[in-house]
């Protein structure tokens, strides 16, 4: 029973405002570079559509 209680009390782990601003910069690393990630992504897709003909 104290090891329950002491595991609800416990405040070591990743907090609100640090989940917070780990999603920010995710979200403005993803706008910065949105040209560069959607020409990579097209690219890896039309790789795979092309090498998919040569296998059937």
């Amino acid at each position: 029973m104290k090891t329950l209680v002491r595991f609800f009390r416990e405040e070591e782990g990743i907090g609100t405002v640090e989940l917070i601003l780990i999603l920010v910069v995710l979200i403005s690393l993803v706008i910065i570079f949105k040209d560069q990630l959607t020409a990579l992504v097209n690219d890896i897709f039309s790789q795979i559509t092309s090498k998919s003909g040569s296998i059937y």
